[in-house]
C-alpha cells in the first residue's frame, strides 16, 4: 500500500517539520523503463538461470508500474524532515 498526502501529513506532524516535498513521479516512467531494459538484457545473457514464469513477473511488474507512473496514478515523493526545523530555512539544490 502506498501512503496517501494525508497519510504521510497525519504521521509526520507532530514529529518532523515538513523541509521540502518533491515529487518525482512525473519522469519516473523512464527510469522503469531503463530498468526494463537492463533486465532484458540481463534475461537474454543468463536465458537459463531464472525460469519463463519469473522473467514474465518481472516484465508484468517494472511495465505495470511505468505505465502507472506515466498516467499520474502513482507519485515518487522525496521528503526532506526535520525533527526541530532546520536553522535559517532548508535550501534545495534543486
Amino acid at each position: 500500500m502506498l501512503p496517501s498526502v494525508a497519510q504521510l501529513g497525519r504521521a509526520l506532524e507532530r514529529s518532523f517539520v515538513l523541509e521540502d516535498w518533491h515529487n518525482f513521479g512525473a519522469h519516473y516512467d523512464k527510469t522503469l523503463l531503463a530498468w526494463h531494459a537492463n533486465v532484458e538484457r540481463y534475461f537474454a545473457a543468463a536465458p537459463v538461470r531464472y525460469d519463463e514464469r519469473f522473467r514474465r513477473l518481472w516484465r508484468y511488474y517494472l511495465l505495470s508500474c511505468a505505465g502507472a507512473f506515466r498516467a499520474r496514478y502513482t507519485q515518487l515523493w522525496q521528503l526532506v524532515l526535520s525533527p526541530r526545523g532546520v536553522t535559517g530555512g532548508y535550501r534545495s539544490l534543486r
